[in-house]
């Protein structure tokens, strides 16, 4: 029986993933006219396509799943706000939970995506249309040959990012930079109980690629108390609950209490002083999840 609830479920992505995707790549092409307030309008359009997208996904998973659904610390959000949203990464199914918790509450999710993947077919040209930022890293290798480029692909990314000045966006990134497995856990040495290193390098670059563009910081800890399932263990009703931890920050804040420096990448002492805040973070997020083994055993 599951199998079969899984295979409707499955195909019930897929369909709704073709269903929208011709409007967003059809009138992805409507971007192209140079008008300023109607690429905007565009945006909101297109965007307002992806949302569509993920609620039907949504009942999709109502109706062929009986997941129980834990979740805390969203009351706060808002439409109209700008987000950079972290989380640890357990699953590919973590994806379909931001969606899930995040829908018509906060700003559309996009990630920051390497250049190159513009040229991905049909999904580069999704992404373009639903505004997700395309950055340009040089590798330090690169710089080494060319310093006069130093510099030139935060400024390049920031330019891209002008359009968020007056749209409010949502930015996810998982720290971590990878999933978590037992094997990554072992090589890394972690020092958390539950949680791979957190990478302060992808954070720092949002931040700084995006200025002052974002406004609060959302921390997302994600738990499976059945163990860390698959898509297809997610979409044939094998997932019997999911537990969410959500705090919320000003980032503002942490600007000015100098936790956010102006120069993360050329200053030792800003580099030291964030990387040493995430780790607390990532200390306090480990222990949330202690806290929710510990809860689910009694």
């Amino acid at each position: 029986m599951r199998h079969i609830i899984g295979t409707i479920s499955f195909l019930g992505y897929v369909l709704n993933t073709l269903f929208w995707s011709i409007p967003i790549i059809f009138f992805s092409f409507f971007k192209l006219i140079p008008i300023k307030p109607w690429q905007t309008f565009m945006s909101y359009f297109l965007d307002n396509c992806a949302t569509a997208w993920v609620s039907l996904n949504n009942l999709n998973q109502r109706l062929t799943s009986r997941t129980t659904w834990d979740i805390k610390g969203i009351d706060s959000l808002s439409m109209n706000d700008w987000y950079l949203i972290i989380a640890n990464h357990r699953s590919w199914v973590d994806i379909v939970v931001l969606q899930r918790i995040f829908n018509r509450k906060i700003p559309f999710l996009k990630f920051f995506l390497k250049k190159e993947l513009i040229w991905v077919p049909v999904l580069g040209l999704a992404w373009w249309a639903l505004d997700f930022p395309f950055m340009q890293r040089y590798k330090k290798s690169f710089l080494a040959k060319n310093p006069h480029l130093k510099g030139k692909d935060l400024e390049t990314t920031r330019k891209a990012c002008e359009k968020f000045r007056f749209k409010p966006v949502s930015i996810m990134n998982f720290v971590e930079g990878t999933r978590y497995t037992e094997d990554k856990y072992a090589r890394q040495a972690s020092p958390f109980k539950h949680l791979l290193k957190p990478k302060a390098g992808g954070i720092a670059f949002v931040l700084d690629a995006m200025q002052t563009h974002l406004h609060t910081l959302v921390d997302v800890t994600i738990y499976y108390p059945g163990g860390t399932p698959s898509f297809w263990d997610f979409v044939s009703g094998k997932v019997k609950q999911v537990q969410v931890r959500v705090k919320v920050q000003s980032i503002d804040e942490l600007r000015q209490s100098g936790v956010i420096g102006d120069d993360y990448f050329n200053n030792k002492d800003e580099r030291v002083i964030f990387q040493r805040w995430l780790n607390q973070v990532w200390y306090s997020k480990d222990d949330e999840i202690t806290q929710l083994i510990e809860a689910a055993k009694k």
